[in-house]
């Protein structure tokens, strides 16, 4: 059986793998190889001409010419359609990432109509809060496009079980397949590097995209100002800026903890994790989130983390011990970062805790495996 991995933004040289669905669809691929699969990431641009690159981790990436490679374009190039109706059968299968994004759509019309099937991995969860945000125009999105297309494909691929309950309650009845995001031997230091602090100021990190009403920063920023006065503590937020840095400046300012707020730009020359370990207490408040690498990377890392009870990685940090998980409101932020603040003697045994369970259960090669089961028996 031949895989094909499709991310329209995907790297044609398999370089610049900092963005989370990249790093996940590189990851995957890499896993499916070394479980002995033929594997192929599939990809468009405007800027790179149309070729073949194989990559040191074994998979192949092909780059297609796409003149309307915008992310709202819902054109497929030529190359890519001329390639999938000679190259592509019933024996192959496809894997569509994203979601609500109009070139997937497209695409999974093209395989339908030549009999190849494919499998939908939208990488974040059909909740409540993701129709929330511009909900007219993602209404009319699901109702007439996305969600045809999830009920015609063999499964849609979800990072937490959860998550396909929430598909099951918009009456998407596909097969799902639970099918967790892992993680990159290079992203592992050794345990003799890490240390927990015992004393002096608590140091709070978010890394990640600022994007507010996703990442929920707002949410954070409002809850952190509740204990700044009261505990000892300072709070970093570090990532790209999606236009929502200025606005959450603002909002410290307004809230007067300017002082205790730092605001960093995104270090990509340095492994997330390397970067986390600087730090005590990780945050990721999403009011959506499909499973969050960067939780993952501070699971790596040692830490005690907060995350949202919405997040894929949920399950893993229960099981551990190693955080806290809570509702995205700021009365349960709040509680959960005092919760984490009052056992500070207890980090190191819970970090060690999580660091163990995700090197246990979250390699990419163990998580590819099964999911290669699951691939084969859907194909048959």
């Amino acid at each position: 059986m031949k895989i094909f991995l499709y991310l329209k933004h995907f790297p044609p040289y398999g370089d610049q793998l900092n963005e989370g669905t990249i790093k996940a669809v590189h990851g995957l691929a890499t896993g499916l190889v070394n479980s002995g699969t033929q594997v192929t990431v599939l990809c468009e641009s405007s800027t790179s001409n149309e070729e073949s690159y194989r990559t040191e981790s074994g998979y192949e990436i092909k780059c297609f010419v796409n003149l309307n490679a915008s992310s709202r374009s819902f054109k497929i190039s030529t190359g890519l359609q001329r390639y999938v109706r000679n190259y592509l059968d019933n024996t192959s299968i496809v894997i569509l990432n994203g979601m609500f994004h109009s070139s997937v759509y497209s695409l999974s019309r093209i395989l339908k109509k030549h009999g190849v099937p494919y499998i939908v991995a939208p990488h974040d969860p059909y909740s409540p809060a993701i129709f929330s945000k511009n909900a007219f125009p993602k209404l009319i999105y699901w109702y007439f496009l996305e969600r045809n297309m999830l009920k015609q494909a063999k499964a849609v691929q979800v990072l937490d079980a959860r998550h396909g309950k929430l598909l099951n309650q918009l009456r998407v009845n596909t097969p799902i397949l639970a099918i967790p995001n892992g993680f990159s031997p290079k992203d592992v230091y050794p345990e003799m590097s890490l240390e927990w602090p015992q004393d002096g100021t608590a140091q709070l990190f978010f890394l990640g995209r600022l994007d507010a009403y996703n990442k929920g920063i707002d949410l954070l920023l409002d809850a952190f100002a509740q204990i700044a006065n009261i505990e000892d503590t300072q709070l970093t937020i570090q990532g790209p800026d999606w236009g929502d840095k200025k606005s959450l400046q603002a909002q410290a300012t307004k809230l007067s903890i300017t002082e205790k707020v730092s605001f960093l730009h995104p270090d990509y020359d340095k492994s997330p994790s390397l970067i986390i370990q600087k730090y005590d207490v990780f945050c990721i408040p999403s009011r959506f989130e499909g499973f969050s690498l960067a939780a993952l990377e501070a699971m790596l890392a040692g830490r005690v983390l907060l995350v949202s009870e919405i997040a894929g990685i949920v399950p893993y940090v229960e099981n551990s011990g190693c955080g806290v998980v809570v509702a995205a409101e700021v009365s349960a932020i709040k509680l959960g970062l005092i919760k984490l603040l009052k056992r500070r003697s207890e980090w190191k045994d819970m970090g060690l805790a999580g660091r163990n369970y995700a090197l246990k259960h979250l390699q990419w090669d163990k998580i590819a495996s099964t999911a290669l089961k699951q691939y084969q028996q859907l194909v048959k």
